[in-house]
């Protein structure tokens, strides 16, 4: 029988790549007829969601159209999903021991023995400044990599071209616009993906905060929880993730997901509409302020909120997909090679 796997034989960052790769994925498969349709609301002022919704469940193939673009979607999401999510724990945990709370995430000056609150996150834990910048840093670059992906992603859910391959859009994008086609509308993504990524990470930890005090209230009234058994009290001593169980830690990421993303969205929705633009009509719309200044003075101030509705909710099911998958992914490898390694 060979020897039980230590922790250290697999990196912690492949726990955060994997982390990604499974929720980025999960929810850009799932949620795809959602960012479909938000993409043909904006592309277009005339364009509303019942007529978009309508003119694709008249058409031959209605399931495959409203998963039209699930493969550039599936790449961005996940990969970018790895690579940000990745990045965002490298940040927190340099952040965090810059502050003195050491690289092991949640624990702090109070000493491995102290006893901490109720908690449902196995990540570093920053003060509200370190949410906002470690978050939009690492949303702002991973977008940016990502900006090629995201270029054929919206073209191909727009209603605007009929790219029959992947291969055949970056062929013709590449030889109607150049290389710059693949990045237009990264100066809107960017003055949408940093400051929501930003927002986004405060309202979660935030939101995570309050409702596992909440949670520690109930329980506490309910009498606590049974014995230690079965190395739990290693568990529940581990990164602030174990002192509440895995159910409760994931309804409490699931629920401050929600709630984050769906604030964070409402205020930032002006670039993402000003982004659709440029990336679906780059020769009518040449630039952010030139995009944002014609749409204001064509359509008004509605068009900057143009698929809000769609983008809070699909930002609603995916973050909290993408957010618990991902904490549970950390919680579970974590807990597992860890204990394996005290076993060793």
């Amino acid at each position: 029988m060979p020897p039980p796997r230590r922790a250290d034989s697999l990196h912690p960052t492949a726990f955060h790549i994997l982390a990604g790769l499974t929720s980025g994925f999960s929810s850009a498969v799932l949620l795809q007829p959602v960012d479909l349709l938000k993409t043909r609301v904006q592309q277009s002022g005339s364009t509303s969601l019942l007529a978009t919704f309508t003119a694709i469940l008249r058409s031959p193939h209605p399931v495959r159209s409203l998963w039209r673009g699930t493969v550039p979607s599936a790449i961005r999401t996940s990969l970018g999903s790895a690579l940000y999510f990745t990045s965002l724990n490298a940040l927190r945990t340099r952040f965090a021991a810059a502050r003195g709370n050491g690289s092991a995430g949640t624990a702090t000056a109070a000493g491995a023995g102290a006893p901490r609150p109720a908690s449902s996150s196995a990540l570093p834990q920053l003060p509200l400044l370190g949410n906002l910048a470690s978050g939009a840093l690492a949303r702002a670059g991973a977008g940016f990599v990502m900006m090629p992906v995201t270029v054929l992603k919206v073209r191909y859910e727009s209603s605007f071209y009929a790219y029959r391959s992947l291969p055949a859009a970056a062929r013709a994008i590449l030889a109607a616009e150049g290389l710059r086609g693949f990045f237009a509308g990264s100066g809107a993504t960017a003055l949408r993906d940093a400051p929501y990524a930003g927002l986004y990470v405060v309202f979660y930890e935030r939101g995570k905060v309050v409702l596992a005090r909440l949670f520690a209230r109930d329980r506490d009234n309910d009498g606590g929880g049974g014995g230690d058994k079965d190395g739990a009290g290693r568990r529940r001593r581990r990164r602030g993730a174990g002192e509440m169980g895995a159910g409760g830690a994931a309804a409490v990421n699931f629920s401050s997901s929600v709630v984050a993303a769906a604030a964070a969205t409402a205020l930032t929705n002006p670039p993402d509409a000003v982004k659709t633009r440029l990336q679906v009509s780059p020769g009518k719309y040449r630039n952010t302020v030139q995009a944002a200044r014609l749409m204001l003075r064509e359509e008004g101030l509605r068009s900057l909120f143009d698929g809000l509705a769609l983008r809070m909710a699909r930002k609603a099911m995916s973050s909290a997909l993408a957010w618990t998958v991902y904490e549970e992914v950390i919680r579970r490898a974590e807990s597992r090679f860890g204990d394996e390694a005290e076993l060793a």
